[in-house]
């Protein structure tokens, strides 16, 4: 039985980010007058069949690549400590795409129940959009033409953990696109990018080696910190014009508990002088994202 094994791949720990923009999407539809259970939880299984899925193509490729080695600082992946073989890895992907195509037919079908001309359309855009995601879950460190060793891995990671995320949850309760929606999804998105920056931080050596091309390695280490400050300060000012826009009561900046603990990641991270240190603050951004989500979505649905 190799079910540990198999939860090690998954990397349960990324699954509370992933989700984050589906909150915030939801919590934007709520705030606009529109809800629906069902598809809410369609989209957040959608999202993590998606996670599981690129987690488990970033455990074959990087481990076919050689960029998961002994020089590596983060914890041990499945093919890298020989727990999964490649043969089995490449079945777990296949088996997670099937799924991911599947809840991606579902939540759409079940967003447009009446196929009028319009919805049609819609339809055909979010299927595109569907296998647009499952081919970026993949294509981050799978094959040679993988965008994540070509520095690209971050504005992936803003587009679909951000705006899809965001404006796709909202879009398929609402369908309708709200401008300012935009603000948040941005966040979202931006704090998506600072977990990734921070893990390419931490593995900067190891992925020079290994010829794996992320921004921080194209910038050095010191200014990839730079761009980490420029990036969560973008965040929170993104959510902060939101909220004035927005304003109607103080509850609405409840939010900003969660840019406590980025406050103090914000000074570590000033304060650290190389990558070795950088491992367990990948953790207090992820949750501290999945906190926003949360608590964006009870600043704007607070029922008082």
């Amino acid at each position: 039985m190799k079910l540990k094994a198999w939860v090690n791949a998954a990397r349960l720990r990324t699954l509370p980010l992933s989700i984050s923009g589906i909150i915030v999407g939801y919590a934007l539809a709520s705030l606009y007058g529109f809800n629906n259970s069902t598809i809410f939880i369609l989209a957040l299984l959608t999202t993590v069949a998606l996670q599981v899925t690129s987690n488990f193509a970033n455990d074959y490729g990087d481990g076919v690549k050689g960029t998961d080695n002994d020089d590596r600082i983060g914890p041990k992946r499945a093919l890298q400590s020989g727990i999964l073989t490649r043969k089995e890895l490449k079945k777990g992907i296949i088996v997670a795409i099937v799924l991911c195509l599947l809840l991606i037919a579902g939540l759409i079908f079940t967003a447009f129940t009446a196929f009028t001309a319009d919805s049609i359309i819609y339809i055909a855009l979010f299927f595109i959009l569907g296998f647009c995601a499952v081919w970026a879950s993949i294509k981050y460190t799978v094959g040679k033409s993988a965008y994540g060793y070509r520095g690209l891995g971050d504005v992936f990671v803003f587009i679909f953990f951000g705006l899809v995320s965001v404006l796709g949850a909202m879009f398929l309760l609402t369908k309708t696109l709200f401008t300012m929606a935009f603000l948040p999804a941005i966040t979202i998105g931006l704090l998506s990018v600072a977990v990734l920056n921070l893990n390419n931080l931490r593995d900067i050596i190891s992925d020079k080696n290994s010829g794996k091309n992320t921004i921080v390695v194209k910038m050095g280490f010191l200014n990839g910190k730079k761009y980490h400050y420029s990036i969560l300060i973008t965040s929170f000012i993104s959510v902060l014009i939101f909220t004035i826009y927005n304003y109607t009561n103080v509850l609405n900046f409840m939010w900003l508990l969660a840019y406590i603990p980025i406050a103090k990641h914000f000074i570590k991270v000033l304060k650290m002088k190389d990558s070795l240190t950088m491992d367990p603050e990948l953790k207090v951004v992820a949750l501290s994202s999945f906190l926003f989500a949360i608590l964006f979505y009870f600043s704007f649905n607070n029922f008082l």
